[in-house]
């Protein structure tokens, strides 16, 4: 028989999946520093940055039907180059891309008869007439 050493009678395995993660570098390099209170402090700066992002986000509209065709619009716009891209501030034309989103709405005025409100009439009606005329004149233009 043989004798064991004394606390090496069992062997414990961890099956956590998160056990298994090999850390991150910057969690490597801070372990390797000894500086546990650098992590806790990262974590403490991240989650305040997550709490005022939330504070500072715009309450979204309620979503109906004209909201809707408003946002088709605006997206219309963004490709006739009337907004500019909120990331780079530059006005740019996709043409074909507008074009598909006025047949978009044209398609829901369609599909949609006799279920609109005489709002919601109006508003596709007008928002389709702004859009196809813009629409031409870009293509004169070419």
């Amino acid at each position: 028989m043989s004798k064991e050493p004394e606390g090496e009678g069992f062997k414990i395995t961890d099956r956590r999946h998160f056990a298994a993660k090999e850390p991150e570098e910057k969690d490597k390099k801070v372990v390797a520093e000894g500086n546990e209170d650098g992590i806790k402090e990262e974590n403490k700066k991240k989650r305040e940055g997550k709490k005022e992002e939330k504070q500072e986000q715009i309450p979204l509209p309620e979503m109906n039907f004209s909201t809707f065709i408003f946002s088709l619009n605006s997206s219309a716009l963004f490709h006739f180059g009337e907004i500019p891209d909120p990331a780079t501030n530059k006005r740019e034309k996709n043409l074909p891309i507008a074009k598909q989103t006025i047949d978009i709405i044209g398609m829901l005025k369609e599909k949609t008869k006799g279920n609109l409100t005489n709002d919601e009439g109006m508003l596709i009606d007008h928002i389709l007439y702004d859009l196809r005329m813009r629409y031409v004149e870009e293509m004169k233009k070419k």
